[in-house]
């Protein structure tokens, strides 16, 4: 009995030693890394300029912002930052709806956008992409973040016209649960778009709603719902119980609903109708990388089930010649399955690779203790920085930049990336 207590602190032992030697060289691989001064150094200088998407795009978009808006908070004076956030509430609609994104406003109206007025906010108009149904989600995690990092509680007991800033976050809340809710499956629904984009298929640039639209249920809309219910439940003690008795339904079904127990992945699309592609597509075989990443976020894969979504990232990033795990999704929807031409396969967000979401993946890595994994998939995706001297909006396959080299979403994710390797190197 004594020996086989003694072999097994032996390799306790053994194994801790090994843990530890192997902690040991990642922190001196990340200390030494070349690479990623320059790829804070660079973010630092790309976000410090201002609060737009980047030098293609005039408007601050909320889904974008919520990505960076932490390291904002290091460059910019806290009432700025607090004051885009209040931008965004001044346009929520009469139904609690929250705007896409807003510009300076204009006599001429540019972008195609039917542009959105308020007397609260007299200067600027804003644009709703109808399609998507993340801006809610964003704009309460970016006010978690902001409360978080900066430590004001105050901008809770803001008002904006006749509502507080709380109370127009339980609104948002309400827009998503009677103005976007299916009852068929009781999860939130959006317009059919490819992973986490916000192009539909039926129209040639494919942002608003239409009467051709394909609605469906996926699992990036309501894993950002998740994430936003349990940020507003810390934020609002007393509103908790009622949050978290739906962030329990929705979880519950979007596992019901949107997991394949088999292939171990999420579905792309449940349809409150029919789909929109021909019926001899199987569209469940494609796999969804961004998607995935905010599902594990919200907690709904296990450790084991992180585990192999990355060696299945892995595995699409080989078959299609990618750069990294920020491939959008793999196999991309064939040619001509989308009317915008930019969505033709391995284009946009008909899998480009994007280190706004692949970022966010490694961000998980790290959360659930693979920050080996987590730092060997970043690695290139830093190298790229240094490369092209910027972070761009997204890649092609062989790793070619495209669309905005200024794509302070980017810049956000991979900052909060370093950030949080550089915290587990001070705790080992």
């Amino acid at each position: 009995m004594i020996h086989k207590y003694l072999l097994f602190l032996s390799l306790f032992i053994l194994s801790s030693c090994t843990a530890g030697n192997s902690n040991h060289e990642l922190i001196d691989s990340l200390s030494n890394d070349p690479n990623i001064p320059v790829v804070k150094e660079k973010a630092i200088e790309i976000v410090s300029t201002g609060f737009n998407a980047g030098d293609s795009y005039s408007e601050v978009w909320i889904r974008d912002y919520n990505t960076f808006i932490e390291l904002a908070l290091e460059l910019h004076d806290q009432e700025v930052v607090k004051e885009n956030l209040l931008i965004f509430f001044r346009f929520q609609s009469d139904e609690g709806g929250i705007v896409d994104g807003f510009i300076p406003r204009a006599e001429d109206e540019e972008g195609g956008y039917d542009y959105i007025y308020s007397d609260l906010e007299p200067d600027r108009m804003a644009h709703k992409n109808t399609v998507e149904t993340d801006h809610e989600s964003s704009l309460i995690q970016a006010v978690y973040k902001y409360v978080n990092r900066s430590g004001d509680y105050t901008i809770l007991d803001e008002t904006v016209g006749e509502m507080t800033v709380a109370e127009r976050m339980l609104f948002a809340v309400d827009f998503l649960m009677n103005e976007r809710f299916s009852e068929e499956y009781d999860l939130i629904w959006g317009a059919t778009t490819a992973d986490w984009g916000d192009v539909q298929p039926e129209h040639e640039w494919g942002v608003f709603l239409t009467e051709d639209t394909h609605y469906a249920v996926d699992v990036y809309d309501n894993a950002m719902f998740l994430i936003a219910l349990q940020n507003l439940a810390e934020m609002l003690p007393g509103e908790a119980d009622a949050l978290m008795e739906i962030h329990e339904s929705i979880s519950v079904n979007v596992m019901n609903h949107l997991w394949e127990e088999e292939n171990q992945q999420f579905v792309p699309h449940r349809y409150l109708d029919d789909s929109p592609f021909p019926d001899d597509f199987n569209e469940d075989e494609i796999y969804q990388h961004g998607g995935t990443a905010v599902a594990i976020e919200a907690g709904l894969l296990t450790e084991d089930q992180v585990y192999d979504a990355l060696q299945r990232m892995r595995e699409n990033v080989e078959a299609a010649n990618a750069a990294t795990i920020g491939l959008t999704l793999y196999p991309p929807y064939p040619e001509g399955f989308f009317m915008n031409e930019g969505m033709y396969p391995y284009g946009y967000q008909n899998g480009g690779d994007w280190t706004w979401f692949g970022g966010r993946m490694i961000q998980q890595l790290i959360r659930y203790g693979f920050v080996q994994e987590a730092y060997e998939e970043a690695v290139p995706m830093f190298e790229r920085v240094v490369e092209n001297d910027g972070f761009y909006e997204w890649y092609t396959p062989s790793n070619e930049p495209m669309g905005s080299g200024t794509f302070r979403g980017s810049a956000g994710v991979l900052y909060t990336s370093i950030e949080m390797f550089e915290e587990w190197a001070a705790n080992q």
